[in-house]
């Protein structure tokens, strides 16, 4: 199981742009679905973006759509949430997790996103301030 750290956030003004790294202590498989999330104070933790590798087809929920890109550069052992046209809703703690095994079809259509939000086990995130 391969463990995961997040990087890249800051603050940001509005309409402005910030990438997130998640480096994975591993080599990420074909069949690994590896996602973003993010939890704002008093909200629950909400999936936005997940890619399966193999075939690296992607998902992305509505709030996010359009402006942020999720992709892996895999000989870094790096996922990325490329982030553009910021708002002051993104801020928040984002965390990226991944599973291994997991069906493609879940993986983008955002199954795995909303069943793997549930679980307890996170790194530490990286903060996210728009203003």
């Amino acid at each position: 199981h391969v463990q995961l750290v997040e990087s890249g956030g800051g603050s940001a003004q509005a309409a402005g742009s910030l990438r997130l790294s998640c480096a994975a202590s591993g080599y990420l498989y074909p069949s690994y679905c590896v996602g973003w999330f993010r939890q704002a104070p008093g909200n629950e933790r909400e999936g936005i973006a997940s890619i399966y590798l193999e075939g690296g087809g992607t998902y992305y929920t509505d709030s996010v759509k359009g402006r942020f890109t999720i992709s892996i550069d895999n000989a870094k052992r790096t996922v990325y949430l490329e982030m553009n046209n910021l708002k002051p809703d993104d801020t928040a703690m984002y965390y990226c997790a991944a599973d291994r095994g997991v069906d493609h079809y879940d993986c983008y259509t955002g199954g795995w996103l909303n069943r793997r939000k549930q679980r307890s086990s996170w790194g530490q995130g990286t903060q996210v301030t728009v203003s």
